[in-house]
């Protein structure tokens, strides 16, 4: 495998403009691809918007949802990474052939559609179909997978994805700044984010604490390190519908290290290079060889009731 720049970004998108969240995905794919990223990838929904269609109903959300590949956001994302000769990964919702609605996220190359998966555990409306699969697939010499937002707090969905070959994990979120029984979560008021230029720092502490990017920290370290994969997080920026989100997009690789993040209070990107030798260097490559399958294989895949609901959780 050869070395591979891959930059993550972060975005405000407007809530169900298409053509305006896809100007500004292109805008930020030719400044990746200028700065020589071979990828780049964009948060959940990033081309339809989030938390707005909470309570579509389902005529609506198939209103929203596209066809994937024939669907016209796909078409329009090959033409981006045609064009900038990067490939592009970014979320949808998205429609079969048969009523069905799911939360999807691709992965376009100049050619057309690389890889497609449906979020495991979407929560957002009750309308939508959860996925039933694992994704791994080739890209530019490397296995990478994909996990949407919520799939990636439950951890057997990281790993599994591991042992499936993956180095590399795209995580689109949205995410933060939402209430929670966990302490110090809750919503950033609004008004912070009208005020940023003037008064930055009241918002930045907002974002980087309990309710953001201190939880963040938390957990999505110990998801690369445990696995030694590198983990690509994307996220929102700015407003969500009613909701503020606090980007900080970031690159992880296998030792847990963030080598990259978007830090700015507005759209941005992030470029990290991507080694192999990491992949065998790093702890979680010596876990994985260690494991003994024997002992848990009846524990973990013991059936239980499955606890889905429509709210937010962090």
């Amino acid at each position: 495998m050869n070395n591979l720049k891959i930059a993550t970004a972060q975005f405000e998108h407007k809530s169900g403009d298409k053509d305006h969240n896809l100007q500004t995905i292109r805008q930020l794919s030719a400044k990746a691809a200028a700065e020589g990223a071979d990828v780049i990838a964009f948060h959940e929904c990033s081309i339809t918007g989030y938390s707005f269609a909470l309570n579509f109903s389902r005529q609506q959300m198939l209103e929203l949802a596209e066809f994937i590949p024939d669907g016209p956001s796909v078409k329009h994302l090959q033409e981006i990474a045609a064009e900038n000769n990067i490939v592009i990964l970014a979320g949808l919702f998205e429609r079969d052939q048969d009523g069905k609605i799911y939360k999807g996220y691709v992965c376009v190359d100049k050619n057309g559609l690389v890889a497609k998966f449906r979020k495991l555990h979407p929560f957002i409306n009750p309308h939508i179909t959860p996925g039933n699969e694992y994704v791994v697939f080739d890209l530019l010499g490397w296995k990478c997978g994909i996990l949407i937002c919520y799939d990636n707090n439950i951890v057997e969905n990281v790993r599994a994805t591991a042992l499936l070959g993956a180095d590399i994990i795209f995580m689109p979120h949205v995410t933060m700044c939402t209430p929670s029984t966990r302490p110090g979560a809750g919503f950033v008021d609004p008004k912070l984010w009208e005020n940023r230029e003037a008064d930055p720092t009241s918002l930045r502490q907002e974002f980087d604490g309990l309710k953001g990017r201190e939880w963040l920290m938390k957990w999505l370290p110990s998801r690369a390190y445990d696995n030694a994969v590198y983990a690509i997080f994307s996220n929102a920026v700015g407003m969500d519908g009613e909701q503020l989100k606090n980007g900080c997009s970031m690159v992880i690789d296998p030792y847990g290290d963030i080598i990259a993040e978007c830090r700015k209070l507005d759209n941005d990107i992030a470029i990290a290079t991507i080694t192999p030798d990491k992949l065998t260097k790093a702890g979680g490559y010596r876990y994985r060889k260690a494991r003994r399958p024997e002992l848990y294989r009846d524990i973990i895949g013991e059936e239980h009731v499955s606890e889905q609901k429509v709210v937010w959780l962090s």
